[in-house]
């Protein structure tokens, strides 16, 4: 395992050049943290310097694909903490419907879709008329390319969906094997997936809910804060913001946030 005091100078090179090749500043991220993962991967495959994996990565698509995971944690689970959903279900999303017909959400790190999905049959249950009209939007996005194709096939094992009801189960996915589903074409359309780097790409604004959650956790306190201030800034006034239960935003109000209630801050 390559010694992280001893490689500084090579590791500081390594964060160069996969800046230059994939858009992703390393120095925005904890750095004990990862570089940990990565000399824990430089190990499983043999790897003695940072230049000899950034070699292995611009030759081997499929080791560079493993690499791009490792930066970021895929949740693979709907509803996933059903507390959190059921406030948005019962609290949050009537609330913002109430005061207007056309909801705009970003989902932030999305993932292999799961996020976006969930919301999207919170919003079909709670307002079918205007999930049929298209009244609503819903973006989700993350860095990883690999992961928004998967997203958009909409494929998903049985224990990925284990925190939903039989009736939403048998309503909103087609079961396609013997331990998968796949979500139903007006739920994919209701979902628009994008590839968007947080840390560097430019916001849209005029959003009613922005989810963030368990994405900024390997960030500098740094990143994080202008990373919150530009989510401050997307939202609409009344615009409400969820982080991860890990993450909380104990400075809220030095963002501009109001706290509703755990991990939930409105604009």
């Amino acid at each position: 395992m390559p010694d992280a005091a001893l490689n500084e100078t090579s590791y500081v090179e390594f964060k160069r050049k996969i800046l230059k090749k994939s858009g992703i500043d390393l120095s925005s991220y904890k750095q004990q943290q990862m570089q940990r993962r990565i000399n824990a991967l430089m190990e499983t495959l043999g790897v003695k310097t940072y230049e000899e994996y950034f070699r292995l990565l611009e030759e081997n698509q499929q080791r560079y694909q493993e690499f791009l995971k490792r930066l970021t944690i895929n949740v693979t689970e709907f509803m996933r903490n059903p507390e959190r959903f059921g406030e948005l279900e019962t609290e949050i999303l009537p609330a913002l419907l109430a005061k207007s017909g056309k909801l705009k959400i970003w989902s932030a790190g999305c993932a292999i879709g799961a996020e976006p999905y969930s919301l999207a049959i919170l919003l079909q249950d709670l307002d079918p008329k205007g999930s049929r009209q298209g009244n609503h939007r819903i973006l989700a996005t993350d860095v990883d390319r690999q992961v928004l194709e998967k997203a958009r096939q909409g494929i998903y094992a049985t224990s990925e969906l284990r925190n939903l009801s039989p009736a939403r189960l048998a309503k909103y996915f087609t079961k396609v094997g013997p331990d998968s589903y796949q979500v139903t074409e007006d739920l994919k359309k209701l979902v628009d997936f994008r590839q968007h780097n947080l840390l560097t790409d430019s916001f849209e604004n005029d959003f009613d809910l922005i989810l963030c959650r368990n994405v900024v956790i390997y960030f500098t306190e740094d990143a994080k804060d202008k990373l919150y201030h530009r989510f401050y800034d997307a939202l609409k006034t009344g615009g409400v913001f969820l982080v991860g239960g890990t993450e909380p935003l104990l400075r809220y109000r030095d963002f501009g946030f109001e706290c509703l209630f755990s991990t939930f801050y409105r604009k």
